[in-house]
């Protein structure tokens, strides 16, 4: 099959957060099923800084965009290690600027326009590189109009009507909705604009056309594939996604331990394995200490903290927490990421507050962040929903077990420590219910309760490390999905 990728974000090329993990790892898992995948993303200024050999194609095209004409190029790469090709639509007026998407706090007001663009050009290579195409498989708001348009645009040199359509949806709560004048952008006729297809509470709504048009609809997990189609979690879609239900596939999103594994991580202090953690996680905890300025003690457990400060996160529960342990000397915590502007102001505050206890570093470091799964004891993910996360599986590969909230992919991955689940040996961490400080906090005991008793703790983590949540069952799904896909369009792979 050849499966031609629409994705803003792509690792090693640019990344916000874990879209760019998926676009960069699941093209090459899925050649040994006997895909065929292309992959195409805005040439940002991101991915030209990213360090990969990127080649000009000399192909160029025009896009119509409300009477005037905007002219494109494609840049070609390669995926690492592969021979998945990547195009890179340039426009820079659109797409060479210091962010992806929003820069001071506030999104780029063109964002529209310049996503219009982008899916337009998606068809563009279509057309000029990749007419064999089966299915397009558009990733999140950012490509949401592709299914849109296969739908009601004429190819040139190429049926659309021939070519269908998945829709994964990364994180509904960001859907791209714009000013209802902005239709005149799209090219596409008003009538599509109205409360069943495109408009939504008289906005334009990019997810929401995607969710419409698209010949299947997948999301990645399949606890976020429930969770979705109620109002706590639908975002006002949910009424949409419940009319796609049959439509709508869960696929548990993969770890790519050709880049987290321990066994050889460049950035932590010392290799290790499920072997010989112990010694090694040791070693990794003091550098990590040494580095954070925290003392190193070695027996007093580490909560290790990555990600995005905002409540979705649940650092709305995190923030009393930090004060209530420090107080006890109970943990140290090392704190890693950016996000909201009082969190920034409140983690400075604790850590000048309590030196000894509280490592914070307010920045995107990817080599900090592989030490911080390497040296903590624990990692905490305690977010209000998450549709699949990462970092949980980074965590268990690592040997710093998790404690999650029972949500998304987080309830799919992470089987909670009771007494029957440490007896049979299925344990891999810790989970909570409720999302109210009182029940972190209780989780957070039980691991400390469980830390104090080695043999036991060793136990679990061996379970997590020995686990296997590696793209191989997942791009075995999406191979699965894809032939789902084409019946829909009466095809047949």
């Amino acid at each position: 099959m050849n499966i031609l990728f629409a994705t803003a974000e792509a690792v090693p090329f640019c990344k916000t957060g874990g879209l760019g993990d998926v676009c960069g790892s699941l093209p090459v898992a899925l050649v040994p099923h006997g895909i065929r995948p292309t992959l195409v993303i805005p040439g940002f200024r991101q991915a030209h800084k990213s360090g990969q050999p990127i080649e000009p194609t000399g192909i160029e095209f025009e896009i119509p965009i409300a009477g005037r004409s905007v002219v494109g190029l494609l840049s070609k790469s390669y995926l690492p290690d592969s021979d998945v090709p990547v195009y890179l639509v340039e426009q820079p007026d659109y797409f060479d600027r210091p962010e992806l998407y929003r820069e001071d706090g506030a999104d780029y007001n063109d964002n529209c326009e310049r996503f219009v663009f982008f899916n337009r050009a998606v068809l563009e290579v279509i057309e000029r590189v990749a007419p064999d195409t089966q299915i397009v498989h558009a990733h999140d708001w950012t490509s949401g109009l592709l299914p849109v348009y296969l739908k009601t645009l004429a190819g040139r040199n190429v049926d659309y009507a021939q070519i269908a359509s998945l829709f994964t949806i990364h994180n509904l709560a960001y859907q791209g909705t714009f000013w209802h004048w902005d239709m005149e952008l799209t090219g596409l006729d008003w009538k599509y604009f109205n409360w069943q297809q495109m408009e939504f509470y008289g906005q334009l709504n990019f997810m929401k056309s995607a969710l419409v048009f698209a010949d299947a609809l997948s999301t990645v997990s399949p606890t976020y594939a429930k969770e979705i189609q109620h109002e706590e979690h639908g975002c006002g879609l949910e009424g949409v996604l419940q009319d796609r239900s049959d439509d709508l596939f869960g696929v548990l999103n993969g770890c790519d331990y050709s880049v987290w594994t321990p066994e050889t991580d460049p950035h932590i202090a010392r290799p290790y394995s499920s072997d010989d953690f112990v010694a090694g996680k040791a070693e990794c905890k003091r550098a990590l200490q040494q580095e954070l300025g925290l003392p190193a003690i070695p027996d007093l457990p580490m909560i290790s903290i990555v990600g995005r400060l905002a409540d979705q996160k649940g650092f709305d529960l995190i923030a009393p927490l930090i004060p209530q342990f420090a107080e006890r000397g109970a943990v140290q915590w090392a704190i890693l990421g950016t996000g909201d502007p009082k969190y920034h102001k409140l983690l400075a505050d604790l850590a000048e507050r309590y030196p000894d206890q509280l490592g914070v570093r307010l920045e995107f470091s990817n080599p900090l962040a592989h030490r911080l799964e390497a040296g903590g004891d624990l990692f905490l993910m305690p977010s209000r929903y998450e549709p699949c996360g990462l970092n949980q599986m980074y965590s268990l590969r690592y040997g710093t077990v998790p404690i999650v909230r029972a949500t998304g992919g987080l309830a799919d991955t992470i089987t909670d420590a009771t007494d029957h689940s440490l007896s049979v040996g299925t344990a891999n961490g810790f989970s909570f219910v409720d999302y109210t400080t009182d029940a972190l906090a209780g989780s957070i005991e039980r691991a400390l309760s469980l830390y104090r008793s080695p043999d036991a703790w060793r136990r679990l983590i061996r379970t997590g490390m020995n686990q296997d949540w590696s793209w191989r069952t997942s791009a075995d799904q999406y191979t699965q999905v894809y032939g789902e896909t084409l019946n829909r369009i009466g095809m047949v792979v």
